[in-house]
């Protein structure tokens, strides 16, 4: 996992953080729920290989 990752996903809370309030003081409640969620998913997406790849490691130790 690189430090590229770590600021990616930084990034995206700061970015969601200021849509998300935003949004609320706007009035548009569900429309941050949503951006939320949005965010969510795309960090998850980033981060699923790296668990299957610690799952498997651990795997592998174990299994011996």
């Amino acid at each position: 996992m690189g430090v590229g990752l770590i600021f990616k996903i930084a990034a995206v809370g700061l970015l969601v953080t200021i849509l998300n309030q935003v949004l609320k003081h706007s009035g548009r409640e569900e429309q941050a729920f949503l951006v939320s969620l949005a965010g969510l998913i795309l960090v998850l997406t980033w981060l699923v290989p790296y668990i299957y790849e610690l799952f498997t490691t651990i795997q592998a130790l174990f299994s011996l």
